[in-house]
């Protein structure tokens, strides 16, 4: 009931106000989280495995939506085939790193822009979805479709 007063006398007083779905939200009640909170193992989403290969799709699944205030693991796999990188500074200012790794290192790095494999090998991406849009990860210089995948924060 106070979540509606509340709304209603932002809209009288012109402010905008949300009209997305409630459930931009984390995965799990507050309760479950514990000490974890946002990393708590109920409010993990699926993971999303992303490919690297010359003439190959990154994703073939179509657009990935993710929760907002949910955790997410991204394994990005390259087959070797060429050298290429995946870019997606936009992506990667709207969701928060809690780690990457790269051959069993562990990286927690305050920003990103891109990656780039010049052989094959694996990175795994762990992040909290934080900024709602809509975001593509590309591989810089390419005009297919296929080399880029469209990622929707709700």
């Amino acid at each position: 009931m106070k979540a509606i007063l509340a709304a209603a006398t932002l809209a009288l007083a012109g402010f905008a106000v949300p009209s997305g779905p409630a459930d931009a939200a984390p995965l799990c009640d507050a309760k479950k989280m514990g000490f974890a909170g946002l990393l708590a193992k109920c409010n993990r989403g699926e993971s999303i495995t992303l490919t690297m290969a010359s003439g190959k799709p990154i994703y073939e699944d179509g657009p990935i939506t993710l929760q907002s205030g949910a955790y997410y693991e991204f394994e990005i796999e390259a087959d070797g085939s060429a050298e290429l990188a995946l870019a997606g500074a936009e992506f990667f200012r709207a969701v928060w790193i809690d780690e990457i790794v790269i051959n069993d290192l562990e990286i927690r790095p305050l920003g990103l822009d891109s990656f780039e494999f010049d052989d094959e090998g694996t990175i795994e991406l762990s992040f909290v979805a934080i900024k709602p849009g809509t975001y593509t990860l590309k591989i810089p210089g390419s005009t297919g479709e296929s080399q880029k995948v469209t990622i929707s924060i709700q």
